[in-house]
């Protein structure tokens, strides 16, 4: 199955020319542009319909691969202040997604669990990432090549 996508004409643009390597960035830019579109198209839609948006999804997303986690640690995961945090957190709290519950062991923080709501969601948006994914390495060779660069990509976040 080929798949087309509208990309930006270089032949008529009025800057000068692209070199070769710098036309094939825009066209890998474009490329991520429009596959980062396709990747977020449905749970997009699944979130609108409850009113929530991307950073929910990511709260939803780490706090259901990490049971228990900290709102430090989900932080420190995230890469965003509390500020950022505090008001995605405290509606999917108030929509009984998430539950937050006193850390055992340092009554100060707070511990971060889905309730069943909130698995069945994140259930629902990251599935179908998954599928999504799976779809695609199925059908494209270079899985463990896609996993390097976005690995190396990851890796360029600032500390």
């Amino acid at each position: 199955m080929k798949i087309k996508v509208n990309m930006v004409d270089q032949s008529s643009s009025i800057l000068a020319p692209l070199d070769t390597r710098e036309a094939d960035l825009n066209q890998a830019l474009e490329l991520f542009h429009f596959a980062f579109r396709a990747f977020t198209a449905k749970p997009d839609q699944l979130l609108e319909a409850r009113g929530l948006q991307r950073v929910h999804h990511r709260i939803l997303y780490f706090v259901g691969r990490n049971p228990e986690i900290r709102v430090s640690g989900l932080l420190g995961t995230l890469g965003v202040t509390k500020q950022a945090l505090h008001a995605p957190l405290r509606q999917l709290v108030a929509m009984n997604l998430i539950q937050d519950s006193p850390d055992a062991t340092d009554k100060r923080g707070k511990c971060l669990t889905l309730t069943a709501d909130g698995a069945k969601l994140e259930a629902a948006l990251s599935g179908a990432q998954r599928k999504l994914l799976a779809n695609v390495f199925d059908q494209a060779d270079g899985e463990s090549a896609w996993r390097a660069v976005m690995a190396q990509l990851a890796g360029q976040l600032p500390k």
